[in-house]
């Protein structure tokens, strides 16, 4: 499994930087952050490091979206409507158009249109037949990724999935990107049936011979390794760690408001303010939450110099590239040669986490909403589903997958 970078606000610098380091990799573009022309440049010095490649999301999920960035595109129709838009040239018009741009950006793959499903029911069944029937039809080189971006609510119906899973044998798209909305606009995802549903729909994809991107996700998808998925997406702000649909429809730049600095601790799967930390040095405790030498790519050392880490310097931008550098050292290493070495390797880091965070819990070290303690028993239940219903398969088809 690999991790793809998910450009948001303020990330393109992030993205040469992290590419730079890591000799290669991926990074999905976003209309919503970019105009044409840092679109055209990033792109550019993306593929210009060894290694670069890039992908574009065209966050068509809201087609009525009133985002004024987004819909400034030359792809984003001008007047989108409903039962002109399925019925005419304008479907067409749109493919025609990402794929002029898609091909003048340096990509290889198309991520194709994917309005959200609020339900599964024929009309969106039909739109994703629409989409893919269309750009099939075009002939064109790059290769096709369907988007299935779904509600929270959506998501936790298992019904709705299996319709999905089962409409999908009449697709053949080479690959599929993956968007789920986090319920109640939650960061960490508290219920076990929306993440064993995730992990069922991509298992089921996987199954059938696709390749699957998971969009927008934190350090609690390093689950979908046992789901053999082929890479999960992150950033840096929380709204590309996780999925929010409204994002895509008014202009606002909610992140810049968000200020404070937080250390991802991959041992605990947590992240923390820095007043946390600094109770972690009185506790003698810091040390314990270090950042692994395996998984440190330096950003945070001045954080375990031995000063109390509200005194040294330490900016925000070293902060986004230790969570990004580390959850890649951790993605990296989710995915092992079985189905069964893979799902033992997620429930020794579960484990692991589990043990630290009670340690710091009782020494007043929390992460706040970002604290995995209440979401390690969630993995743990979603991955008894995947290891049921699909374990048999997943476990005889691993190698080929």
């Amino acid at each position: 499994m690999e991790l793809y970078l998910q450009l948001g606000f303020g990330m393109m610098e992030h993205c040469r930087h992290l590419l730079s380091k890591w000799k290669g990799g991926t990074v999905i573009l976003s209309p919503r952050d970019m105009d044409d022309s840092q679109l055209s440049n990033l792109a550019s010095d993306i593929t210009n490091i060894s290694n670069g490649k890039i992908l574009l999301d065209p966050q068509f999920y809201l087609p009525h979206s009133d985002h004024e960035r987004l819909c400034s595109h030359s792809f984003w129709p001008s007047d989108y409507d409903t039962n002109v838009f399925w019925q005419g040239s304008a479907l067409k018009k749109l493919l025609e158009n990402l794929f002029k741009l898609n091909q003048k950006l340096g990509c290889k793959d198309i991520i194709l249109p994917g309005l959200l499903a609020t339900s599964v029911d024929d009309s969106w069944l039909e739109t994703q037949r629409a989409f893919l029937e269309e750009a099939t039809s075009l002939k064109q080189s790059l290769r096709l990724y369907s988007t299935i971006a779904l509600s929270a609510d959506v998501t936790r119906d298992q019904n709705q999935i299996t319709t999905i899973l089962e409409v999908a044998e009449k697709w053949n798209p080479t690959g599929y990107y993956i968007v789920c909305e986090h319920p109640n606009g939650s960061y960490l995802v508290d219920d076990p049936n929306w993440l064993a549903n995730v992990l069922d729909l991509c298992a089921g994809l996987k199954l059938r011979g696709s390749n699957v991107i998971l969009g927008y996700c934190n350090q609690q998808m390093l689950i979908a390794a046992t789901a053999k998925v082929n890479a999960i997406c992150s950033g840096t702000w929380m709204n590309v760690r996780s999925f929010f649909p409204s994002k895509f429809s008014l202009t606002t730049e909610e992140e810049i408001r968000q200020r404070a600095k937080w250390y991802y601790c991959p041992d605990a799967l947590s992240e923390y303010k820095i007043p946390f930390l600094d109770i972690a040095h009185r506790q003698h405790l810091l040390n314990n939450i270090a950042t692994p030498a395996d998984l440190n790519g330096g950003y945070v050392d001045p954080l375990f110099s031995g000063a109390q880490p509200s005194s040294v310097d330490w900016t925000e931008q070293a902060a986004f590239r230790h969570y990004l550098h580390s959850l890649r050292c951790q993605v990296l290493s989710a995915e092992r040669q079985t189905f069964d070495d893979t799902v033992i390797e997620h429930e020794s880091l579960l484990n692991t986490a589990e043990s630290l965070l009670n340690m710091l819990a009782a020494a007043g070290i929390r992460g706040q909403k970002r604290d995995f303690q209440d979401i390690i028993d969630v993995n743990r239940a979603a991955l008894s589903v995947l290891i049921s219903t699909r374990g048999p398969m997943l476990r005889r088809k691993w190698s080929v997958l």
